[in-house]
């Protein structure tokens, strides 16, 4: 796996494309239509009035823009100061995971992993770290941090998870930074797939070329997939790689990608790049990107030599599509308690309830997400 997926980042290297532009993924400059009446662009689960705002006309445009390319790149979603939190607590949760992990018997260990980890929890240095939405994460399981004394005197009393998810999907003043996105995109019928970190550590390998999602032979997106940066993401931390325009079943880039013909497989990576259609996410922190689940991509190699100040950490979240039917053939990295238990109306509804009583945790009916 190691030896194809050097492979294929020589073939993207060492392709002349047929322009001279920097090969970074861009924040798209956005302009956005004047208002007019009517419903939003395929949304349903919004009123009329929210769909003349100019927050819904220039979601209106990003969404064309990552239906066309399969992803899109928006800048300064989160603040830094929230962006720092949260990295802080996503890597206290790490540890505490660690050493729950480590405590597990030879018989208990895959069930206890699996508790925290999802797709990705195999590789060295790389892992999709799944986050609970209750005040405190891991800590109100009942997990202790031997290393932490202090957290131990002192309750949390900050929801550095709700604090984010209001910044990002709020209705309230000032909040709300990508949910009219998700509105135009699933409607709020769409269902809350995944809440996780995607951390990867300094000397991590790089990943092969692949979908999230294996192929289907149908227009509609099945699934949207938020990556934010909690940290500003250089070239050497390994930034994930996206091939523009491979995620539909117009383009057939998927299912020829998925052969096992690797000659197909060059011959299509070298057309693509080609046509300049290879873009890395180097991100500021607080910036994102959201992509169709089923666009080509790859996390590269974090080349860092700094310990722990280079550490690569995404929070990660998705909502998938309710006009696509049955199953995705991908999990999704997500607590098995909160599977098909919340969409994106009972999500801003429950950071609604946040907005008015900040001392409340709002996900308390939804528990910790895991199966008892």
């Amino acid at each position: 796996m190691e030896r194809r997926a050097n492979e294929e980042e020589l073939l993207l290297l060492n392709t002349k494309s047929k322009s001279k532009s920097n090969n970074e993924l861009m924040s798209p400059k956005i302009k956005p239509k004047p208002p007019k009446s009517g419903k939003g662009f395929g949304s349903t689960g919004s009123s009329n009035s929210d769909n003349d705002t100019i927050e819904n006309r220039i979601a209106i445009e990003q969404c064309k823009i990552l239906q066309r390319d399969g992803v899109i790149k928006i800048s300064n979603v989160l603040s830094n100061e929230l962006a720092d939190e949260l990295r802080e607590y996503v890597l206290q949760q790490q540890l505490i995971a660690s050493n729950v992990v480590e405590k597990a018997s030879s018989d208990t260990v895959l069930k206890v992993s699996k508790s925290f980890y999802g797709v990705e929890n195999s590789r060295t240095g790389r892992c999709d770290l799944q986050l609970s939405l209750l005040n405190g994460g891991y800590l109100s399981d009942g997990n202790e941090n031997e290393n932490d004394d202090e957290s131990k005197q002192n309750p949390i009393q900050q929801h550095t998870i709700a604090d984010t998810l209001n910044a990002l999907l709020g209705s309230g003043s000032g909040v709300g930074t990508l949910r009219h996105i998700y509105e135009n995109l699933v409607t709020r019928d769409g269902e809350f797939y995944e809440l996780a970190a995607v951390i990867t550590n300094p000397g991590s390998k790089r990943q092969q070329i692949h979908p999230d999602l294996p192929y289907q032979d149908k227009d509609g997106a099945p699934l949207y997939v938020v990556f934010l940066a909690l940290q500003d993401i250089t070239n050497e931390m390994g930034p994930t790689t996206f091939l523009l325009k491979t995620h539909n079943s117009k383009s057939h880039q998927i299912k020829q990608f998925l052969s096992n013909d690797i000659e197909v497989k060059n011959k299509q990576l070298l057309t693509i790049a080609s046509q300049d259609n290879v873009k890395k996410s180097t991100l500021q922190k607080g910036d994102c990107v959201i992509f169709d689940a089923r666009i080509l991509h790859c996390g590269n190699a974090n080349l860092s030599k700094e310990e722990g100040g280079n550490t690569r950490v995404l929070f990660n979240f998705s909502f998938r599509n309710p006009t696509v039917q049955g199953n995705l053939g991908y999990p999704g990295s997500i607590r098995p308690g909160y599977i098909k238990k919340m969409n994106l109306n009972d999500m801003i509804n429950c950071l609604d309830k946040y907005n008015n009583n900040n001392n409340d945790d709002p996900f308390q009916e939804y528990g910790d997400g895991l199966l008892h």
